[in-house]
């Protein structure tokens, strides 16, 4: 680490009170890990990283090969604004290295920096602007909800607009812009959009965005849950991922004279995306509950197409306005605010680089509502589907090579093992429907 950049961060620290530092990163599964280390041990850390035990972090070692190295990156220095002043706490995002000073190949971090490095090697900068989706319950032990809103409803009285105000206001302090707030579709789901930014500190933002959303509802009493389908009967909860290329100041996806405005680059890219939509499903819905949300009726799409103005598409690009080139974009819809961002913006970008480098060609847009299509006319159009079940999509992630190259053999073969145990375990219970259904008639 640069000198510079220690003491910029030990002044920071010493302005602000800080007694401890919180050094975070995430496992395969994007769940945040970390420790914490006192203002005695932070110019030590800076300097050379902090040593841990790896092998009880999911996905990263076997025990014999378990000592690692923290690496805090100074950028992402902050105060976390809901604890005290007095003795205040900081945290900073670390990568993950080996005790030689090799990247880890089984942290998340490093594998989307491999994939920001090969666009880069071609001359593009990756932008994205997530909407993460969440609901706000009573308690954490069913799903209690606090209104019974809609789309847009404004609710009087409403504990939740406090809740996101709130939020939003420990975002700023964060240095995490946020675009707009407002109710979602689902009874007590609600949305924050954070501010399209570079995908590696927009990965960061997530993790510290999902962070602050439980700790203010916690802060009063309520639960926060990114789980994607919570409630049986209401829309699930996604978290549309918005993209874009960038050449300098220039937006790569834009063309002027271009069908939609579409540059032959946002055209290969998209269709990159498309072909690899199955393999990648894995990666951008990776729990069981993930398909309980991926279901025709309710929003969610199921199959995949690409439209300027349809919500039932998988890949949606919203219409050009004029003098608003740089907005150029695509909107990816299925992946859910309960995956690993690290490795969902990774893939997604892996999947447009191949597209662009191999020139795959972009069908029509399928404007029809797919929903309500008929299977021979879908057929004719020569629409797949996104895997129904977790299981039907890990399968695809283990015969994918280009899966296998873009997540990296470490991040892929452990990701898939733990998501086969996953499976099943869930495939062997005895359900409440199962209890309800069965057992009085057989």
């Amino acid at each position: 680490m640069d000198r510079k950049d220690i003491q910029n961060v030990l002044e920071q620290a010493k302005e602000n009170g800080v007694a401890f530092t919180k050094f975070w990163f995430t496992d395969i599964l994007g769940f945040l890990k970390g420790f914490t280390i006192t203002h005695h041990e932070l110019e030590n850390a800076l300097e050379g990283g902090m040593g841990f035990d790896g092998s009880s972090i999911k996905g990263f070692a076997r025990i014999d090969e378990s000592d690692m190295i923290a690496m805090p990156d100074p950028d992402t220095f902050a105060v976390l604004p809901w604890r005290p002043k007095e003795n205040a706490v900081a945290r900073m995002f670390c990568d993950i290295m080996m005790p030689d000073g090799k990247p880890f190949e089984g942290d998340p971090r490093y594998v989307l920096k491999r994939q920001l490095d090969r666009a880069e090697s071609m001359g593009y900068k990756f932008m994205v602007g997530p909407e993460l989706e969440f609901f706000y319950f009573k308690s954490d032990k069913s799903p209690e909800v606090l209104d019974h809103g809609g789309y847009f409803d404004m609710i009087p009285r409403d504990e939740a607009i406090d809740l996101r105000r709130e939020t939003i206001l420990m975002l700023d302090k964060l240095g995490i812009m946020v675009e707009y707030a407002h109710h979602e579709v689902a009874s007590s789901q609600h949305e924050i959009d954070l501010h399209y930014t570079e995908a590696f500190e927009m990965a960061d933002n997530c993790m510290t965005y999902r962070l602050v959303v439980k700790e203010i509802a916690a802060k009063h009493g309520f639960y926060a849950t990114f789980m994607p389908k919570p409630i049986f009967s209401e829309n699930g909860s996604g978290m549309h991922v918005h993209m874009s290329l960038f050449k300098g100041d220039r937006n790569a996806f834009f063309d002027a004279k271009a069908p939609f405005h579409l540059s032959d680059t946002a055209r290969h890219f998209t269709a990159g995306l498309m072909k690899h939509a199955r393999a990648i499903t894995a990666v951008t819905n990776q729990w069981v509950n993930s398909y309980k949300r991926l279901v025709p009726g309710y929003e969610a799409p199921v199959y995949i197409s690409w439209a300027t103005r349809n919500r039932s598409d998988l890949i949606r690009v919203p219409m050009y306005k004029p003098g608003h080139e740089k907005a150029t974009r695509m909107e990816y819809r299925s992946p859910d605010p309960a995956c690993n961002p690290y490795l969902a913006f990774a893939v997604l970008l892996a999947a447009g680089l191949e597209g662009i480098e191999k020139k795959y060609q972009l069908d029509e847009p399928v404007e029809e509502n797919v929903y309500e299509m008929p299977e021979a006319r879908r057929k004719e159009l020569g629409i797949h589907t996104l895997p129904s079940s977790l299981i039907q999509a890990v399968y695809e992630a283990e015969r994918s090579e280009f899966l296998r190259e873009a997540l990296g053999e470490h991040v892929w073969s452990n990701f898939i093992s733990n998501k086969k145990i996953e499976w099943e375990r869930f495939h062997m219970q005895v359900t409440q429907y199962e209890i309800d259904t069965y057992l009085p008639v057989l």
